[in-house]
Formats: C-alpha cells, sequence, structure tokens
C-alpha cells in the first residue's frame, strides 16, 4: 500500500505544470490542506501556497520550504503514474518535495498540541522559471516571520537512506540571459546589402569562450553555456535577428559581474564591427544558497536519528543554481540533498532529463527528518 507521500506524489507527477501555471498542483494542495483543517493563504509571490501549523504560537517560527513547477520535457518513463500533458513532467524532483513538505505537514498537524512553535510550510511556484517564485514570495514578506528555514532536493545519484549535507556555501550563483543581436535582412546573394545577425551571434560565442577561458584564473570554477540560437528564416536570407539562451555559472559575486561586464563588453564590439546592434537582458539571478552552520548542524543531527550517521554524506559543493538562496539571504537556512536511487538500480537518470525518476521509499525518510527537525528544535535555536 502506498504511503500518504507517495500517492500525494504520483498525483501531481501526472499532472504536472510549468512555471506559475501549476493549477492542477495548487488545486491538489487546496483540496488536501482543506481536508486537514490547516490554516493557509496564497498572499505571498504569484501561484504559491503557506500554510501554517500552530499560528498562535508566534515565539519561535521553522519554515519548511517544497518547490512545485515541472519542466518542459517529454517524459519516458514507462511507469503508472506517467505524466498525463505532453511535453510537461517532473524531471527534477518537485512532486517530490512537495508531496514530502504535505507529509510532514499533516503528521505535525495532528501533533500539534504536543509542538511549542510554529510552523509554516512554503509551497513555492517557479523555481525552474524566470522571475524565480522565492524572490516574488521574499519580497511580499513571507520571511518576516520565519526565524529559520529548512529545504531538501531529490538525489538521484544518491541512494535511498543517504543524506547529502554541506555547510557553507552549498552551489554557485546562476544567472539567466538573453543576447539579441540586430542587423540587417538580405538575400544571401547580395551579401554586402545585409548585416548578419546569425554570423555576429556566433563570433560572440567564440569571444565570450575565450574569455570565460582566460580571464579567470583556473581555481575560479566558472561556467558560460548557450543553451539555444533561434535566428533566420531560409537558407538563402541573411538573417536580421538571431537571440542566443545563456546561462552563467560562478562561486563568487565578484566572478559573475566580471563575467557579465565582459560579455557586454563582446557582444557591442561584435555588433559594432558588423554593423548591427547587441543587447543584454537579464532573465533572472539566482544568488548562491549559504547553509548556516548552526541550523545545518541542527539538520544533520535530525537525519543522523533517522537515517544513522553511517548514512550521512559530507557532499561537494556544486555549479547548480537553486532559489531557496533568497529565502536563506533572510533568514539562516539549510539544503540538503536527500538519496532517492533505489539501491538496486543500475543505471542513473539525472535530473532535468526525459527518464528521471524516484524511488518512493525515500519520501517517507525526507518527511522522518522534516519532522524530527522540528520535534528537536521547538523551543528554538540560538543563531
Amino acid at each position: 500500500m502506498l504511503s500518504y507521500a507517495a500517492s500525494i506524489r504520483r498525483e501531481i507527477h501526472m499532472r504536472p505544470g510549468i512555471g506559475f501555471e501549476l493549477d492542477d498542483t495548487l488545486a491538489i494542495l487546496r483540496r488536501e490542506l482543506s481536508d486537514i483543517g490547516v490554516e493557509y493563504t496564497e498572499k505571498y509571490g504569484k501561484s504559491s501556497i503557506v500554510a501554517t501549523v500552530n499560528p498562535e504560537k508566534s515565539h519561535f517560527t521553522i519554515g519548511i520550504r517544497a518547490d512545485m513547477d515541472a519542466l518542459p520535457i517529454t517524459e519516458e518513463c514507462d511507469v503508472p503514474y506517467k505524466s498525463l500533458y505532453e511535453g510537461k513532467m517532473h524531471a527534477c524532483g518537485h512532486d517530490a518535495h512537495t508531496a514530502i513538505a504535505l507529509a510532514t505537514l499533516k503528521r505535525i498537524y495532528e501533533m500539534r498540541e504536543k509542538i511549542s512553535c510554529r510552523v509554516k510550510f512554503i509551497f513555492q511556484a517557479a523555481e525552474e522559471y524566470a522571475p524565480s517564485g522565492a524572490m516574488l514570495m521574499a519580497r511580499d514578506g513571507v520571511m518576516d516571520e520565519i526565524d529559520c528555514i529548512v529545504g531538501l532536493h531529490c538525489a538521484p545519484g544518491d541512494n535511498t537512506g543517504k543524506v547529502g549535507i554541506i555547510y557553507g556555501p552549498k552551489n554557485a550563483t546562476s544567472d539567466g540571459f538573453y543576447l539579441d543581436f540586430f542587423g540587417k535582412s538580405s538575400h544571401a546573394a547580395a551579401q554586402q546589402s545585409g548585416v548578419d545577425a546569425i554570423m555576429m551571434a556566433v563570433r560572440a560565442y567564440t569571444d565570450i569562450e575565450f574569455m570565460i577561458a582566460k580571464a579567470f584564473p583556473a581555481k575560479s570554477p566558472i561556467i558560460f553555456n548557450v543553451g539555444a540560437i533561434h535566428g533566420g528564416e531560409a537558407n538563402n536570407i541573411i538573417s536580421s535577428e538571431c537571440r542566443m539562451f545563456c546561462t552563467l555559472r560562478t562561486w563568487s559575486d565578484e566572478d559573475a559581474t566580471k563575467a557579465i561586464e565582459g560579455i557586454k563588453k563582446i557582444i557591442a564590439a561584435v555588433a559594432d564591427t558588423a554593423g548591427g546592434r547587441a543587447t543584454f537582458t537579464q532573465a533572472k539571478h539566482y544568488p548562491i544558497i549559504m547553509n548556516n552552520e548552526t541550523l545545518t548542524a541542527k539538520v544533520e543531527d535530525a537525519a543522523s536519528k533517522v537515517v544513522g550517521k553511517e548514512n550521512i554524506l559530507y557532499i561537494a559543493r556544486s555549479m547548480g543554481g537553486e532559489d531557496f538562496s533568497y529565502f536563506a539571504n533572510l533568514k539562516p537556512g539549510c539544503h540538503f540533498n536527500l538519496g532517492t536511487k533505489h539501491p538496486d538500480q543500475t543505471e542513473t537518470h539525472g535530473v532535468h532529463t526525459s527518464r528521471f525518476d524516484i524511488d518512493e521509499d525515500a519520501l517517507d525518510i525526507g518527511v522522518d527528518i522534516m519532522t524530527q527537525f522540528v520535534l528537536d528544535n521547538q523551543g528554538g535555536i540560538k543563531f
């Protein structure tokens, strides 16, 4: 028989939504929260819900965050709970995050009279989308009454029962942006009459990669990636417009600023040489998650009680981006990894791939860790 968390996860998985378009997921949450009897509001951010257990116990408040959105990927998993919507899939585990938070809420609510603190559950839209759902919720004051916040992420490379912990910086800055090049259309046979936007994009791409390779010391991790280039209409027409879809990842704000300023100079110089024009448009920015050391020690202790100290993994810092950082920038936060690989699984499919799935036994482990954390720290934490 499926656990409550697994049944909710499957229902959410079958009806994924992208960005802020989460009608099905929000309907499931409203139904469950109403059945449980807990107070909730939708006043923070957009397409997001905050539910509160023990609203009157305001001397100390723990926040638990779950992201809810899916990705524009067509699922290839042959499972009974496969996505019903072509081109939409929970390929990053946010369905699991939401189910774990909801199941934790249900358990905490059932024992609420024995818990001496307030607990706020943040169900957030658009972690994978711009503008960041967490940024909008933080802007609207969701952290004002929260003293600390915890969140987790599925780790498909780690076996179920393993928990990944890191103290201090967990990941990288993440900047998403568009580089647009504008030229002049003409027939390819009369190329001297046109200004080729695709040529400008290609030249800029090469120059940016050269700059990234040579302007930063080898000890400074930095990634520049172009995920898509859109331009042109036919093989015999000089294209007047071309857009590059880019991401930049660094381990410091200083490197991010330096790289972006370099990119802006390069596209301006390339466009000027070609007789065209170029623009830089920022789409999103995720700061680095800084795991508070005191809070992370509390999370590690709670996880150790659930899975055993021997199953705690001290993980390396990554180049990933996560908008949990908008919450952790305001109050002490800890974001940890939950192993979701079945021990007998021989092939691993990573996040953001069409065959990503999880071992559902991991869900109740996540619930147990979150519950244990609340029970251990209901009296408050000195930061």
